[in-house]
């Protein structure tokens, strides 16, 4: 059954007769050498009054802050809110962090419900005037079609990188218009990472084409790959947590139904996110009366670099090689 509905929407000398002949030499290397000091002083404050002058990007998660990074390069300092292995719906940020925000030039989110515990932040800096984009107004946007949520929009557009491109497309003219940044840098940065996404695009297309029909059932912690399911022909059997949000938590009933569609399809791999627990997962899994293993994707937050998905390209890739190894005979 599938789970999804559509819609629109990174040389001193040592006699008495040398000495002063030693000191005349010594004071010009001392004078040069306090002239190379006060250069290099000089030029870290240059570097600094030149970081400080770039245009300020804030990011809310680090899928998107990754994306902003690898469109503006060096053109603009890049402030990424949520942390590493951080959860979307949930994390918070500090007084300065909101303070920092009302002063960016311009506010980067996912929108959809997805920033949680970020949205009244979000609100205050666009009531100030800050120039705000919102991913999720640049893509056709999915409703979930079952379970609490239904007929509210699926924030996971990231699960299929051809609506990341849509991003993309409508993010780097607005990245180019900041005042500060080398619109012509912007926009080369720009289709290079476009040709990389649709590189991506491409490997995943072919990796889920060996998966046999029969065995093309996900089953994740909450609803996470409606637009991957939709973009690459898979069946969306359901979710631990129902709706579109880690802070539900599911019922008895919700299990047990569960339990019975993964006997019914005869799944056997469920997915858990890295941000968020697998242990009603792991439970799921000891109900269910068929062999079914437990592998973690990468599906809600980047890592750090040496945690497994430190980019979005490579998030990505992880999670298809996962996916295709454990629903593949």
């Amino acid at each position: 059954m599938t789970m999804i509905g559509t819609r629109t929407r990174t040389g001193t000398g040592t006699g008495t007769g040398t000495r002063t002949g030693t000191h005349t030499r010594i004071r010009p290397r001392l004078a040069i050498a306090a002239g190379i000091v006060a250069t290099t002083l000089a030029g870290l404050t240059g570097c600094a009054s030149a970081a400080e002058d770039r245009p300020l990007v804030v990011v809310s998660t680090n899928i998107l802050g990754n994306v902003v990074e690898e469109l503006t390069g060096d053109q603009a300092e890049v402030r990424t809110l949520m942390k590493p292995n951080a959860d979307p719906h949930s994390f918070e940020i500090s007084a300065r962090e909101a303070g920092r925000m009302r002063s960016a030039d311009l506010i980067v989110s996912n929108g959809l419900g997805l920033e949680e515990g970020l949205q009244q932040h979000l609100d205050a800096a666009e009531a100030a005037g800050v120039d705000t984009f919102v991913a999720g107004d640049e893509i056709d946007v999915l409703d979930y079609s079952e379970g609490d949520a239904a007929g509210m929009p699926d924030s996971h557009f990231w699960t299929d990188p051809g609506r990341m491109l849509d991003v993309v497309d409508a993010l780097a003219p607005v990245l180019a218009a900041i005042d500060g940044v080398d619109a012509d840098a912007v926009e080369a940065q720009g289709a290079a990472y476009r040709d990389e996404l649709e590189v991506l695009d491409a490997e995943m297309t072919d990796a889920f084409a060996a998966i046999p029909a029969e065995r093309r059932a996900l089953v994740t912690n909450h609803h996470v790959f409606g637009y991957l399911a939709q973009r690459f022909d898979f069946d969306v059997v359901g979710a631990v947590i129902p709706g579109g949000t880690t802070l539900a938590a599911p019922s008895a009933s919700d299990l047990a139904d569960l339990v019975t569609a993964v006997e019914e399809t005869g799944v056997a791999t469920i997915f858990a996110e890295s941000s968020s627990p697998d242990r009603l997962v792991q439970a799921l899994a000891s109900e269910a009366d068929v062999h079914v293993e437990v592998v973690e994707l990468f599906t809600e937050s980047l890592t750090e670099a040496g945690g497994g998905a430190p980019d979005y390209l490579t998030m990505m890739r992880v999670n298809t090689e996962r996916i295709a190894t454990g629903l593949s005979p």
